[in-house]
C-alpha cells in the first residue's frame, strides 16, 4: 500500500501518480491522504483506478482514531476490504465515504470554521466564540482549532470547499497568511501562542454577547450533516454521528449531529435554520434532506 500525503493540489498530486503508478506491482494499493479534492477527480489520470482510493487521517494521527476510507465509482470491492483491513490493523476506525468534496467531516466541519471566522471578522472576540463552542461540548473552539490546524490549511480546504457548499471564505485569514502567521506552528494567528498553549485576551465584563452566536456556529454543521445523509455520503445516520464525533469530537455526549436534530425536534432545528436566513442570508437556508424519515427517529437515550 502507497499513501500520498502531499499538498492540497490535484495536479501536483496526478504528477506523483504518473510517476508512481509504474513502479507498482499489480497487487500494490495506491491512496490519497487528500483532506478535500475529489477522489473520483485524482482517479481520471490513472491506469488502474480500480486500485485508488482515499485515505484521510485526521490529526494529530497518534490520538485521532478515526479515517475516511474513500470511495469512488471504479473501486474495486476487494480493495476497499483491503483498505478496510489496513486501518483495522493499525487500531484506527475506518469509516467508508463518498468522495464528494470534503467527504463527510471536512465538509460539516468547515461550515462551522467558516461561519465562527465571519464572526469573528463582524467583532466577536475569539474568546467568547471559543466559550460558545466549548459550552456546546466542543472539545476546542472554534478560532482555537482553526490556530491549531494552521491557518494555511484552512484556508486551503475553506477555498476547495466553500464553491460546493455554497459559501464564502471570510475576511480575516488572507492578511494573517501574508504576514506569516499561520496559528500555533508559527506562534501567531488569530491568537499569540507560547509554549504551545493560546493567549487568550480576557473580554470586558461589560461585553454582551448575541443570543444567536450557538445557532450560528453549530447550525451550519447539522444542516451539512442532513445532507450528507440524503446524498448517501454515509450509509446510514448512525455511522455518520459516530464519524463527525471521532473525526471533530463534536459534542460526544449529544449523540452526533442527527442525534442531536432528533433531541432537539426536526421541525425546531429547521425553523432556526429558516430564522437565520432571514437574518443573515442564504447560506442557513435548509439543505435538501429534511424531511428524511431517519430525522424523525426517536433519539437515542444516552
Amino acid at each position: 500500500l502507497v499513501i500520498e500525503a502531499i499538498f492540497e493540489n490535484a495536479e501536483a498530486k496526478q504528477a506523483v501518480y504518473a510517476q508512481l503508478e509504474s513502479q507498482l506491482s499489480s497487487t500494490t494499493l495506491l491512496s490519497s491522504n487528500t483532506s478535500s479534492i475529489p477522489i473520483a477527480e485524482l482517479a481520471r489520470s490513472l491506469d488502474t483506478p480500480q486500485r485508488f482510493f482515499g485515505l484521510h487521517f485526521f490529526n494529530p494521527v497518534a490520538r485521532m482514531p478515526l479515517i475516511e476510507v474513500v470511495r469512488h465509482p471504479h473501486l474495486d470491492a476487494t480493495a476497499e476490504h483491503r483498505a478496510l483491513a489496513f486501518c483495522r490493523a493499525i487500531d484506527k476506525l475506518p469509516l467508508p465515504v463518498k468522495g464528494s468534496p470534503g467527504f463527510l467531516v471536512n465538509r460539516i466541519l468547515v461550515p462551522y470554521l467558516l461561519e465562527s471566522i465571519r464572526c469573528l471578522s463582524e467583532g466577536v472576540p475569539g474568546t467568547v466564540l471559543d466559550r460558545i463552542a466549548r459550552h456546546f461540548g466542543m472539545p476546542m473552539g472554534p478560532i482555537e482549532l482553526a490556530d491549531t490546524v494552521g491557518l494555511d490549511v484552512a484556508e486551503s480546504v475553506g477555498r476547495e470547499l466553500a464553491p460546493f457548499l455554497g459559501l464564502e471564505l471570510p475576511a480575516g485569514i488572507e492578511h494573517l497568511l501574508a504576514s506569516g502567521k499561520r496559528g500555533k506552528k508559527d506562534g501567531q494567528g488569530f491568537y499569540v501562542w507560547k509554549e504551545g498553549k493560546p493567549i487568550k485576551p480576557e473580554v470586558s465584563k461589560g461585553y454582551q454577547a448575541a443570543e444567536d452566536l450557538e445557532a450560528r456556529m453549530i447550525l451550519p454543521m447539522l444542516n451539512e450533516a442532513v445532507a450528507c445523509l440524503a446524498e448517501g455520503v454515509v450509509a446510514d445516520a448512525e455511522l455518520l454521528d459516530a464519524g463527525v464525533i471521532f473525526g471533530t469530537g463534536f459534542a460526544p455526549f449529544r449523540g452526533g449531529p442527527i442525534q442531536y436534530i432528533r433531541s432537539q425536534g426536526v421541525d425546531h432545528v429547521k425553523a432556526q435554520l429558516e430564522s437565520l436566513t432571514e437574518d443573515y442570508g442564504p447560506r442557513f437556508k435548509p439543505r435538501e434532506g429534511w424531511d428524511l424519515p431517519a430525522l424523525r427517529e426517536p433519539p437515542v437515550r444516552l
